[in-house]
């Protein structure tokens, strides 16, 4: 088959190209690192049996969807959780452990047929979590899609939608609990996420690698003035 993987992130592209390397001599594997390689004239002359989307922040184009069987994977226990910023959105919600969702992309934001679920722990920083769930996807859910003849299923339930955070709400406040305030540090801890900060003076405070022993939380602090 030709597999298309069009992917972003830095971990995302690692693991791209180690599939690749596994399905060496079985499947044709094209990458495309961002939207701007995914082109309809790309598409047309590779032709793809399958695009795969892991973590992908943008709208996909009608007329790709239209004419390839696209897949996109979200990490929520669809159809829970449609919609923006899943992952921050079940941390402040109190979920510990959730599911990553192979659905197919159809018009409507998550609201395809399901391949399959697979469960994924939510402990550490935004960007392990995401390492770990990007394992998962190209080393067990990708491989089921292409190794098994998967009828996806439509979705059953109550949809709950997501909003989209916006970078705003990334600001630390004193009524937080401490273990809310780690929560918040550690969910948007990732490449290309707007941390979390405080102002202080003429100063913006921005966190990272927190740590929590139940009563105190730790973490790196940036220090930016606000005139920069």
């Amino acid at each position: 088959m030709r597999i298309v993987i069009a992917a972003l992130k830095s971990w995302n592209l690692e693991n791209a190209a180690a599939l690749k390397q596994r399905y060496t001599d079985i499947h044709e594997i094209k990458i495309a690192a961002g939207r701007e390689e995914l082109s309809p004239d790309m598409l047309r002359e590779f032709k793809p049996d399958f695009i795969f989307f892991p973590h992908w922040s943008y709208v996909i184009p009608e007329e790709i969807y239209e004419s390839y069987t696209c897949i996109v994977f979200h990490m929520t226990d669809l159809p829970y959780g449609r919609g923006g910023s899943p992952l921050q959105n079940l941390i402040v919600r109190g979920f510990r452990r959730t599911k990553v969702c192979a659905i197919r992309v159809q018009k409507g934001f998550d609201t395809g047929p399901v391949y399959l679920k697979k469960e994924a722990g939510l402990e550490g920083s935004a960007e392990e979590i995401f390492r770990r769930i990007s394992k998962l996807v190209f080393e067990e859910m990708i491989p089921d899609i292409l190794e098994h003849d998967i009828e996806p299923m439509e979705q059953t339930g109550e949809p709950v939608v997501f909003k989209r955070r916006r970078p705003e709400e990334s600001e630390l406040c004193a009524q937080q609990q401490p273990e809310q305030i780690y929560d918040v540090i550690r969910m948007l801890d990732a490449e290309g996420y707007p941390k979390a900060f405080l102002r202080w003076g003429g100063y913006k405070l921005v966190f990272s690698q927190a740590c929590f022993d139940g009563e105190k939380v730790r973490a790196a602090v940036e220090m930016i003035r606000e005139d920069e």
